[in-house]
C-alpha cells in the first residue's frame, strides 16, 4: 500500500503547512459529494483522511516515520523493548514452520508445558519476564519454531503459532527451579508488498491500461503464492478487489482466515509507435464532446 506521504503527494520533509494544503486540495477533489457513486473516489477519500489524521499530528507523525504502518502499536513495541533491555537477552535460531500448536522444550525434546506449580501449596512465584520478538509477516502467517538461548545457557524450544499480531503475547511456561514464566511480545515487521489490518491484508496490483479498458487477467501475490484475478472492462484506477480467504489466519484457528484486498494500479504505456499514437489520437477524437 502507498505510504501516507504518497497518498497526500508530499515528501517526508513536508511542513505542516504543506500537508494541510495537500489534504485540502485532495479532499475537495475526492469528496463523496463531488463524486456520487464513485467507489474508487470514496476509498481514496477515506485514505486521504486517514493519512491527514496521522501526518497533521506531530506525535503520530513521529511514530509513523519510525514504525511505518505499525505506528499505532508503537507504545507496545517500545514498552516491550524496554522490558527486554531490563530483563536480559537471548539468541534465536529457526528450526522449522510445519506445526501450529504451542510446544516448549530445551532443545533435547523434553517438554516444558507444565505450569509453574507446587501442587496446591502456596509459594511466591517470580514475576513474569517479557521479551520483544521481531518476526516477519510470513512467520506470522505460517507459524514458526524458534530456540531461545538464555544467558545462563538454558535453551527453550518455542512454537510461535499462526496468526500472531503486533502485541500478541506467547506464554512460555518455565519448569520448576528456573526463573519463572516468560512472555514473548510479538512485533511483526512491515512487509514490502502487504499492509496488515487485523486478519485482512492489502496490496497493489499493476494493471496495463489496455487490460483496464478492455478487460483481462493479472496475477496477484499472496502469502501462499500467486493467484489469478480477472479484470473487468473499464476498470478504474484505484478499484479494490476482494480475494476471500487470502488474508491472515486467526490466532490458533488456521481454518479461519481474513481476506486480501488488491487495489488496481493502472499503468500507462510508454515507448508507443507512431501507429499506436495514431490509434490514441483517433480514440480522443471519437470521444470529443461526450
Amino acid at each position: 500500500m502507498p505510504s501516507y506521504y504518497d497518498v497526500l503527494g508530499v515528501s517526508r520533509e513536508a511542513s505542516e503547512k504543506d500537508v494541510r494544503q495537500a489534504y485540502r486540495k485532495l479532499a475537495r477533489e475526492h469528496h463523496p459529494d463531488v463524486n456520487h457513486g464513485d467507489k474508487a473516489s470514496e476509498d481514496k477519500f477515506k485514505r486521504i483522511n486517514e493519512a491527514n489524521s496521522v501526518l497533521s499530528d506531530p506525535e503520530k507523525r513521529r511514530k509513523y516515520d519510525k514504525y511505518g504502518d505499525n505506528w499505532d502499536n508503537s507504545e507496545q513495541i517500545e514498552e516491550a523493548e524496554a522490558r527486554a533491555r531490563r530483563g536480559g537477552t537471548f539468541r534465536w535460531s529457526t528450526l522449522g514452520d510445519d506445526e501450529s500448536a504451542f510446544t516448549f522444550g530445551d532443545g533435547q525434546g523434553r517438554s516444558f508445558d507444565r505450569l509453574f506449580s507446587n501442587h496446591g501449596q502456596h509459594l511466591r512465584r517470580p514475576a513474569p519476564t517479557e521479551y520483544a520478538v521481531a518476526i516477519s509477516l510470513e512467520d506470522a502467517f505460517q507459524g514458526t519454531t524458534r530456540v531461545l538461548e538464555f544467558p545462563q545457557g538454558r535453551r527453550l524450544e518455542v512454537k510461535i503459532p499462526q496468526g500472531v499480531d503486533n502485541g500478541s503475547r506467547v506464554r512460555v511456561a518455565a519448569e520448576d527451579g528456573h526463573q519463572g514464566t516468560v512472555y514473548l511480545v510479538m512485533s511483526v515487521q512491515p512487509h514490502p508488498k502487504f499492509q496488515r489490518k487485523g486478519r485482512h491484508l492489502y496490496t497493489e496490483v499493476e494493471v496495463p491500461l489496455e487490460d483496464a479498458i478492455l478487460g483481462g487477467e493479472t496475477t496477484v501475490p499472496t502469502l501462499r503464492g500467486k493467484v489469478t484475478l480477472t479484470i473487468p472492462p473499464e476498470t478504474q484506477n484505484g478499484r479494490r478487489f476482494r480475494l476471500a480467504g487470502q488474508g491472515m489466519p486467526a490466532l490458533n484457528k488456521s481454518d479461519q482466515r481474513g481476506d486480501l484486498f488488491a487495489t488496481a494500479k493502472v499503468t500507462l504505456p510508454t515507448g508507443l509507435t507512431p501507429e499506436q499514437r495514431e490509434l490514441f489520437q483517433q480514440l480522443r477524437e471519437s470521444r470529443a464532446g461526450e
